[in-house]
């Protein structure tokens, strides 16, 4: 995925099609989770294509489940604390888009913010805000309310402002176990997401493709692009939908910001 296939993210860090930005070289970021207690993080404000402690850490790292993101900044510093993902205790958040206005609400936003949480803000983004308002609003327990909460939030205190269209982007999260995708825009024309169909179908329409065989039935990959030259693998998130995908269960669920 980062590197070896057609259009891989390394390749889409560079030569963006879908995306906001052609390029994307303010930095970047994985997050995977393996045996310890905490995902395992590595961020750079170095150009993906130009990292070579990424290509050593890509492989090397064996994960069931990972995040992967590049940066093209939008308003904040390019610096090591605003690349995503982040983290906080066994949970992952990233974001591709960004919250209109937000100079104008950042002080509503981060007032909002658990006194509990505040102090492991890091950075300056819009991103890392939003995160830990959708932890304030109950991620841990309730993850889609949370997120539907902190983006209603988000759009109130916008459009208080007189901001039409608040928040835009697609954004992810995980503990571990479950991943959860989100799709939405207060503009109804959301940033790109795709998922792939069924491996076990894909298979069958490709016998001779041997990356079929060496990943596991319930294999999926959340992107932002389609990576990849297999025809028909990729199904695009509808807009104002998230997924949730566990072992075994893969939901898409209509999403609607509270």
């Amino acid at each position: 995925m980062l590197y070896t296939p057609v259009h891989s993210l390394i390749d889409q860090s560079l030569h963006s099609r879908l995306g906001a930005e052609t390029t994307n070289g303010d930095g970047f970021g994985v997050g995977w989770y393996d045996a310890a207690a905490a995902p395992g993080l590595f961020r750079s404000i170095e150009p993906a294509w130009n990292d070579l402690n990424l290509r050593e850490l890509a492989g090397h790292v064996s994960s069931h489940l990972f995040f992967a993101h590049v940066r093209a900044a939008i308003g904040s510093a390019v610096q090591q604390t605003n690349c995503h993902p982040f983290r906080h205790g066994r949970w992952l958040f990233m974001h591709n888009g960004f919250i209109d206005g937000f100079a104008a609400i950042k002080r509503d936003l981060v007032l909002a913010v658990d006194e509990s949480l505040y102090p492991e803000i890091q950075g300056t983004s819009d991103t890392e805000v939003l995160f830990y308002l959708a932890l304030t609003f109950g991620l841990q327990d309730d993850p889609p309310g949370a997120v539907a909460r902190a983006i209603g939030f988000v759009e109130a205190r916008g459009r208080g402002r007189g901001v039409d269209y608040p928040f835009q982007g697609t954004l992810a999260t995980s503990d571990g176990e479950t991943l959860w995708a989100f799709r939405y825009s207060s503009q109804g024309n959301s940033r790109s997401l795709f998922y792939t169909r069924d491996i076990r179908t894909l298979r069958r329409e490709y016998p001779d493709r041997e990356i079929l065989r060496e990943v596991p039935d319930d294999a999926r990959l959340v992107v932002s692009e389609p990576i990849g030259d297999l025809p028909g693998a990729w199904e695009e998130m509808p807009e104002a939908t998230y997924a949730v995908v566990r072992p075994g269960e893969d939901q898409l669920l209509p999403f609607r910001p509270e």
